[in-house]
């Protein structure tokens, strides 16, 4: 199966399928469309008319006319005078995430690149070629202009190219493969950097780690219902089809089928207690309400994947326009939403696991029987609260500030790369904060037996066995809960039946 840049539409799941090379990629359908706009630039630059990123220079400098001869200089110095990103380097597969979003609207045909430029990129992408990128230094407004600068150095035979965990010099790695590096024309160094692709690439990691962790979040509530004897009338679908909220809807019926068969809590269907607290007892809407904030993004994501956000658009032989596609905030304003959304999944996952230590309805305190010489569980639910403060901290939503640049004509920015960047970081914690929630509720799931829990969730139970032991008196719990993260971060916990 071949995805065709330029008339195929990209989703996330398409993204993450090229980058893994599980689909290939082909620009051939959407070459004439390439070739056509391409002509068109050509003819602009040899016009006496002033067009933008064609035959002048940039930014403040957009008055000042270049040359014929001048053309190729200036692309030139463009690449290597942005590339001013600072700090680590984002993961490879990221830098291969970008190359991606950036073929397809390049193959829109309104960006007026060559066609062996775009082919060179789709080469590094089939090559697992993938260009060092510094992750600070885009504000997220004329595109993400440092690391798209960093990110096509190499089509110029500058920057570098991962070689494992190493880094190699981009004019060696081209060397090797027998490949020239490119003298860029007019208007292409502005299509490649102009663009908002390092905010995308981000958000597409982001919402694949996001989706998993919805549905290990309702695995994680229901476990810990479990082991606290909770009800689960609150899950019922009538009450929910009066507030019918999509991710409420859904999360409802996810605790109904997680928790079906549950002999017990069958036990316990007429015991005294009234209601449960509100971690337990209002799921659907919490998690519910994280869901919706993950579909909005999905959905603005998947839009900004198959749009042209370079500058300037050609869109005949006489007009280019010199517009503001670049600008990151329709994804800068959504990311620090969803980053919100995913910090809460954590912050009410950290209560159900406080809950589980409290000692009510025939739980130990603390989870363990020989409390006193033993502190059993207690000082994991430490960690799981700093995450959660970590977290909130960092979710003060960067799309909210703006600092001007280019001497004010880049007056308002969006800084949607830094909610990009912290959007996975909090999922990171997020991953954290859920497996030590299941290393409770599988300790509190034990004070329950020999009744029986769902099917699906004493699957996990035993999963998490194979990796956990019980714990009978204190030990070491480092490994535990590193051993609980590994569970996560590999998706080996259940999370559909």
């Amino acid at each position: 199966m071949v995805f065709n840049y330029g008339v195929d539409t990209l989703t996330v799941d398409k993204v993450l399928a090229l980058a893994s090379g599980e689909l290939k990629g082909s620009v051939q359908s959407a070459e004439e469309k390439i070739k056509a706009c391409r002509a068109k630039v050509e003819k602009m630059a040899q016009s006496d008319k002033a067009v933008y990123g064609v035959n002048t220079g940039f930014g403040p400098l957009c008055d000042t006319q270049i040359t014929p001869e001048q053309t190729s200089l200036l692309q030139y110095n463009l690449l290597i005078s942005h590339a001013v990103g600072v700090g680590e380097p984002i993961a490879p597969e990221l830098s291969k995430m970008m190359m991606i979003c950036k073929v397809q609207a390049l193959s829109q045909g309104y960006s007026g690149i060559r066609l062996k430029v775009v082919e060179r990129i789709l080469y590094f992408i089939a090559n697992d070629l993938l260009p060092v990128v510094p992750k600070q230094g885009s504000v997220g407004a004329s595109g993400d202009l440092a690391p798209l600068s960093h990110l096509f150095l190499p089509l110029l035979g500058e920057g570098e190219f991962w070689s494992g965990n190493q880094l190699m010099p981009a004019r060696d790695v081209l060397k090797e493969h027998n490949l020239e590096p490119i003298n860029l024309q007019a208007k292409e160094g502005l299509a490649l950097i102009n663009g908002t692709q390092f905010i995308l690439a981000h958000a597409i990691l982001g919402l694949d780690k996001m989706h998993y962790l919805l549905d290990l979040a309702d695995v994680c509530g229901a476990l810990s219902l479990e082991g606290y004897q909770g009800s689960s009338s609150p899950f019922k679908e009538a009450l929910h089809k009066i507030r019918p909220f999509a991710g409420t809807l859904a999360v409802a019926q996810r605790m109904r089928d997680l928790l079906a068969g549950s002999e017990n809590l069958a036990a316990h269907l007429n015991c005294e207690r009234v209601q449960d607290p509100y971690s337990l007892r209002c799921i659907p809407q919490v998690h519910g309400a994280s869901r919706n904030a993950y579909l909005h993004l999905k959905e603005l994501a998947e839009i900004e994947m198959n749009a042209v956000t370079d500058n300037p658009i050609i869109l005949s032989e006489e007009e280019a326009i010199s517009g503001g596609n670049f600008h990151g905030q329709p994804l800068a304003m959504v990311l620090d939403y969803a980053s919100l959304a995913a910090a809460e999944l954590g912050n009410i996952s950290d209560r159900r696991s406080y809950l589980l230590l409290e000692g009510q309805y025939g739980l130990p305190r603390l989870l363990t029987e020989s409390g006193g010489l033993n502190s059993g569980f207690m000082i994991p639910q430490y960690t799981t609260a700093a995450l959660v403060t970590e977290n909130k901290s960092l979710c003060f939503p960067p799309s909210a500030d703006s600092i001007p640049t280019s001497l004010g004509q880049e007056d308002h920015v969006s800084m949607g790369s830094i909610s990009g960047r912290k959007f996975v970081e909090i999922l990171g914690n997020l991953e954290k904060i859920l497996a030590i929630e299941l290393m409770y509720a599988a300790q509190a799931l034990e004070f329950r037996r020999p009744l029986k829990s769902s099917t699906i969730l004493e699957e996990n139970h035993s999963i998490i066995r194979a990796q956990v032991k019980k714990l009978e008196e204190d030990r070491l719990l480092k490994d535990d809960i590193q051993a609980m993260i590994k569970l996560v971060v590999n998706r080996q916990i259940k999370v559909t039946l």
